[in-house]
């Protein structure tokens, strides 16, 4: 279940970016504030809005202690902030101050990094408030960056479609030049490491996403030292460029927004989108996921922030599973020894590729999911998922008998002894 749980109206402009810590909700936009909300009710904070820039803020984001937010303008400026007074605490100038698109500390604290439209990456010492060392990309302006967990590096990707890799003494160790054709919007680490090896994190390979103009999410494993980047797969179902994406904080759930007004929430693990949201009425522009809390920020065109809550797949209710009958499927896909009984093919959905619980006719004559083929209709996709060709009426019709053959499956004694010898 994902329910939208707060709609936030104060920006008078986009929004453009939106960050969590563990107590505030950060939201910047391009009428040059930066607004800081309470997670217990949602409540605005007195001191905010943060008013500092003279352009559009293009990024913000917290310190993984909390103690400072970042934000970063088309002024040439990434500013550091005190979220619990307002107090600003340094203006650094980015030092060919060029318009600065993203910023992001490291895991530790010790590092910012800002990237700018004419391509250079400053790294910036927090605690001296002071420039560290800079580079630059051949090639477009730097828009997207994230720190490995481990903190050793990090990835810059580029309006050229580039990902370059860094180490924290500005040495690029890797540079994958065609990462998305028309550029790269977003790139994001998994807070947890690959399966396997040690626990010392500066040794681990981790799971890295990133989105792009040419609509697509790719997940990428990078290794622990940076210098081997491989596709795992790819995922397409937006159908405009994907501006955002985030992990939640066991890397089992990402979250992506789209020029396609979408919202959709996908099992990283295995690339199946649980939910489509559309509620925002222009193009998706940011997302975030809370570190401590089931919750997602998304920010706007549409000026709005929407706050939306998650049931954790680890919960005693699971995202995207509806009832007894999810959870049973689940606990069968989770039993290697469970793969003969197989869920029919019939019985999922085939936008979201679970096991429908309320499915339903429609005019190209396949069965949906109520809600999956409902959201397909409201982002104004008037085709067949299956066909592509255009649906002759958007009604759709309860399948009572699909859902009796679903039940009866689910409550047949093969499944109930699978699910009982799993437990």
């Amino acid at each position: 279940m994902v329910t939208l749980v707060q709609t936030i109206t104060d920006h008078i402009d986009d929004v453009n970016c939106c960050a969590f810590s563990s107590t505030y909700l950060a939201s910047c936009s391009l009428d040059k504030t930066i607004r800081l909300y309470l997670l217990k009710d949602f409540s605005e904070l007195p001191f905010s809005p943060l008013k500092g820039h003279s352009y559009g803020v293009h990024s913000c984001c917290f310190s993984s202690c909390g103690k400072f937010l970042a934000s970063s303008s088309t002024d040439g400026t990434t500013m550091l902030w005190n979220p619990q007074t307002g107090e600003k605490l340094a203006v650094l100038r980015q030092p060919s101050e060029s318009p600065v698109r993203v910023c992001r500390f490291s895991p530790d604290t010790e590092y910012l990094v800002s990237g700018a439209a004419d391509g250079t990456v400053a790294l910036w010492d927090v605690r001296w408030k002071k420039l560290r060392r800079t580079s630059s990309v051949k090639d477009g302006s730097v828009i997207a960056c994230d720190f490995s967990p481990g903190g050793n590096y990090f990835v810059t990707g580029s309006t050229s479609g580039e990902l370059t890799v860094w180490d924290c003494q500005m040495k690029c160790l890797l540079n994958e030049k065609t990462a998305h054709d028309l550029g790269v919007t977003c790139c994001v680490f998994s807070p947890q490491p690959i399966k396997g090896g040690t626990d010392d994190y500066r040794f681990q390979s981790f799971l890295m996403a990133s989105c792009g103009q040419d609509n697509k999410i790719i997940f990428w494993n990078l290794s622990c030292s940076g210098y081997d980047l491989r596709m795992k797969y790819s995922l397409n179902h937006h159908t405009a460029p994907v501006l955002s994406c985030c992990f939640s904080s066991d890397g089992h759930i990402l979250v992506s927004g789209s020029v396609d007004k979408s919202i959709i929430i996908w099992d990283s693990i295995n690339g199946i989108p649980f939910h489509i949201l559309t509620q925002h009425k222009r193009y998706v522009t940011a997302c975030a996921f809370a570190p401590d809390l089931p919750l997602i920020a998304t920010g706007s065109m549409d000026k709005t922030v929407n706050v939306w809550r998650v049931e954790s797949k680890n919960s005693a209710k699971s995202l995207g599973l509806r009832n007894k009958a999810m959870w049973k499927i689940e606990e069968l896909k989770s039993n290697t020894e469970s793969t003969c009984v197989g869920v029919p093919d019939e019985f999922l959905c085939p936008i979201t590729r679970e096991i429908m619980t309320d499915p339903v006719i429609a005019s190209d004559g396949y069965s949906y999911e109520r809600e999956a083929i409902e959201n397909w209709i409201n982002t104004k996709k008037r085709t067949s998922p299956m066909t592509n060709m255009p649906l002759e009426t958007t009604l759709i019709t309860r399948n009572r008998t699909l859902k009796m053959a679903i039940d009866r499956w689910i409550d047949s004694p093969q499944v109930l002894q699978m699910t009982k010898h799993h437990h």
